[in-house]
């Protein structure tokens, strides 16, 4: 008979590293999630700040106590609660202290706990005290009074409380962030009094709507005075899916001339909003701000001081591009991801939020009642028993002096219980003696009410729902106070664009041979007479203002254009287009145009191919440009002509052989891109000799100078009656000595 093998077992198991990753990742998940992240409805804490307050009564740190080190409560959270870093509890326990984190603060700091302008600036926990606030007594003034269930610390040395025994909807009234495991919250901050006014409708009309709610609840309250401007629409739709967003933004007045900031959004850093400020004036995107001061102190906390250049700035106009383009308006993520009174994660509505946090409260306040009932039923059984022992109290002092064993003898003759007899024999005689019987009876009668109370309130759901009721009217008003943030209804931030943030100027753009670019203020500008860098020379200019663009085409007929206050002023030498645009290599720049954009121009080659364009065709975001004009072997662009009125203007054409030829605008076509049509006719046998020097565009009544050398001679409209031909034409031949033209100009 074979014998099985069995295999050893070492002391370990094998799985799949598959399963083992699973459950590993699962098992952390669901850690992360229930007891680090999330909120837990009723008492709206996570377990660090819920140990956090539990280890600081524990402490007998109370509000009308003396506060103690930090470093005190964080080594008692870590050491019996919480077994994780120091720092992380610090940074909970101090974020609980801060009233510009916490619309409700649970714990009053002595130190430094940080800032507005930077919230992780608190101080060593070494150096800090901390003591619990007022407001604190709702989560823990019925802790002792069994109505929490109770747990095993982490090494089961001691028991903590599984939740607190709030009175108030604590997550509403502070709000949380967190992030788990595949899932996050935010609940933003409320008011007090608003929270319980809903708590109190619901409880009166469990069948209103979340409309109805939102009649007291009118939006988030935070623990800055900023604005909130989300629409009242979007906010009843947050509420009842507990899903959206919140928009806040900085409340600023008008002193003089001056604008001051006085309030900003939560958890805005006065610091970053000014560097974002100052950084837009340095960039020259805030002309029309003249200087920025923080003017904030211990009595102001934000006074940020805008000096506008002049009294004529639009200040709203001014205050919109602000708050589109900084933290002075902030938008928040909302999300009522909380752990429920089941013990699982889920959004929920205010409606459903509210109503599950009543259920608590009424679950908790039972519990209360039950324990209290307990505890009077107790002490009128002990005092029967003592009532019997002062009525028989001669027989009770010679039983006990003569009995080796009372108690039962006790039990026996008077029909005790055996607490009772616990109760009278550890009663000390001279309390005995004092006791009168009018006092017991009168305890005794004071208790029986109590009970009567208790049980009528425990049999009744009407009068227990009374109880909460008066209970959360009492708490409101003892802790309750005004809005801080108002509700106010504005319309959407816009930005500025560059052009309606620059004054719109005259400049001149001019580029060198070589790629250089500067723009000079005015149009009474010689490109020629500014001063080049050796070996570089006058390529082409344009004239345009500082609001418009500017745009370039380079060897391989593509765009490239840019904003012309960008670019870099006409004192020095400019700066290459290479650094801000991306040509092909080899290629190079040679021609610039400027306009708004139905501006039209005619773009052409020297080849004598040529179309009719907007100038918004020839601008592009594109460091690497647009394709725009098709260019055939050997030909160049030509300088872009302008155009005043396609259907009156003449376009005149001439070439390298003296050949100029005129003729309507209106002949060419409109295009977007590409090669165009013949403008003059160049035979074939001269295309590598003859080609088209330049082009322009003469309107009614204009004159045309056609440069040679140094000489130049002047065209009327009507002495161009005489070059007038059909497109694509050979054109007339100017005057011998004039037929090697530099140049073209219109006046």
């Amino acid at each position: 008979m074979t014998e099985t093998v069995r295999p050893a077992f070492h002391g370990f198991e094998q799985i799949p590293l598959k399963e083992y990753a699973e459950r590993a990742y699962l098992d952390y998940s669901m850690y992360v999630v229930l007891d680090r992240a999330l909120p837990f409805l009723g008492d709206g804490l996570k377990p660090v700040q819920r140990r956090i307050v539990y280890a600081m009564s524990e402490l007998g740190l109370n509000a009308a106590a003396k506060p103690k080190k930090s470093a005190r409560t964080v080594g008692d959270v870590i050491g019996k609660y919480h077994p994780h870093g120091d720092s992380a509890c610090y940074e909970a326990m101090v974020l609980m202290a801060q009233p510009f984190s916490y619309r409700y603060p649970l714990i009053e700091g002595q130190g430094n706990f940080g800032s507005s302008d930077d919230p992780k600036s608190f101080a060593a926990m070494r150096y800090t005290e901390a003591k619990l606030t007022p407001i604190a007594e709702v989560l823990l003034g019925e802790l002792g009074q069994g109505t929490v269930d109770w747990t095993p610390n982490f090494d089961g040395t001691l028991e903590e409380p599984t939740w607190l025994p709030a009175r108030l909807p604590h997550l509403l009234l502070n709000g949380t962030t967190g992030i788990a495991v595949g899932m996050a919250t935010d609940v933003p901050p409320h008011n007090l009094n608003e929270v319980v006014s809903a708590a109190v409708r619901l409880l009166e009309d469990p069948d209103a709507t979340t409309r109805d709610l939102c009649e007291h609840v009118r939006g988030p309250d935070y623990p800055t005075e900023a604005e909130i401007i989300t629409p009242r629409a979007d906010l009843l739709s947050m509420y009842e899916t507990g899903l959206g967003s919140v928009r806040a933004r900085a409340v600023y007045i008008k002193e003089g001339t001056n604008i001051v900031v006085t309030a900003l959004p939560y958890q805005a850093s006065p610091g970053k909003v000014i560097e974002q400020i100052a950084a837009q004036m340095r960039a020259k995107k805030l002309p029309w701000l003249e200087d920025l001061r923080d003017e904030s102190d211990h009595a102001t906390p934000t006074r940020i001081v805008l000096v506008p250049r002049s009294n004529r700035v639009d200040i709203e106009q001014l205050m919109g591009h602000l708050f589109a383009t900084t933290d002075l308006e902030k938008s928040y993520r909302v999300n009522f991801n909380v752990i429920g009174l089941d013990g699982r994660p889920q959004v929920k509505g205010l409606k459903a939020f509210l109503s599950e946090w009543l259920s608590f409260r009424a679950d908790t306040v039972t519990r209360r009642l039950k324990h209290r009932l307990d505890k009077v039923e107790r002490r009128l059984h002990l005092l029967a028993g003592l009532l019997i022992a002062f009525l028989n109290l001669d027989e009770v002092i010679r039983i006990i002096r003569s009995e080796d064993e009372p108690k039962p003898v006790l039990i026996k003759r008077f029909e005790l219980s055996e607490d009772q007899a616990d109760y009278i024999l550890e009663t000390k005689l001279r309390q005995l003696a004092r006791l009168e019987e009018m006092k017991i009876r009168g305890e005794e009668s004071e208790l029986l009410a109590e009970r009567d109370r208790l049980t009528a309130i425990l049999g009744s759901k009407a009068r227990l729902r009374k109880l909460v009721k008066d209970e959360l009217l009492a708490d409101a008003k003892k802790f309750g106070d005004a809005r801080r943030s108002p509700l106010v209804a504005r319309d959407a931030a816009q930005a500025m664009s560059e052009t309606e943030l620059v004054p719109s100027e005259p400049m001149t753009v001019v580029i060198s041979e070589k790629g250089w670019v500067r723009a000079a203020k005015g149009h009474d500008i010689d490109p020629a007479a500014l001063s080049y860098r050796e070996g570089d020379a006058l390529l082409a200019a344009a004239r345009s203002r500082s609001t418009q663009q500017v745009a370039f085409l380079d060897s391989t007929g593509r765009s490239y254009s840019t904003i012309v206050h960008s670019l870099p002023s006409a004192r020095g030498n400019g700066e290459p287009l290479t650094g801000r645009f991306s040509p092909a290599a080899g290629a190079a720049f040679q021609t610039v145009a400027s306009g708004d954009n139905d501006s039209r121009f005619v773009l052409a080659s020297s080849h004598g191919y040529g179309f009719v364009t907007r100038f918004e065709n020839l601008t592009s975001r594109n460091k690497a440009g647009k394709a725009m004009l098709s260019l055939t072997q050997g030909a160049k662009v030509i300088q872009p002509a302008p155009v005043a009125d396609p259907g009156q203007d003449r376009l005149v054409v001439v070439t390298t052989a003296g050949h100029l030829l005129a003729f309507p605008v209106a002949e060419l076509p409109e295009l977007d891109k590409g090669k165009g049509n013949k403008l003059i006719d160049i035979p074939k046998a001269k295309l590598g000799t003859e080609r088209v020097v330049a082009i322009a565009v003469v309107p009614v009544g204009g004159t045309l100078s056609v440069k040679s050398g140094a000489r130049t001679m002047t065209l009327s409209w009507k002495d161009l009656d005489g070059y007038i031909g059909s497109r694509a034409s050979r054109g007339g031949l100017l005057p011998r000595g004039w037929q090697k033209v530099e140049g073209l100009a219109v006046e």
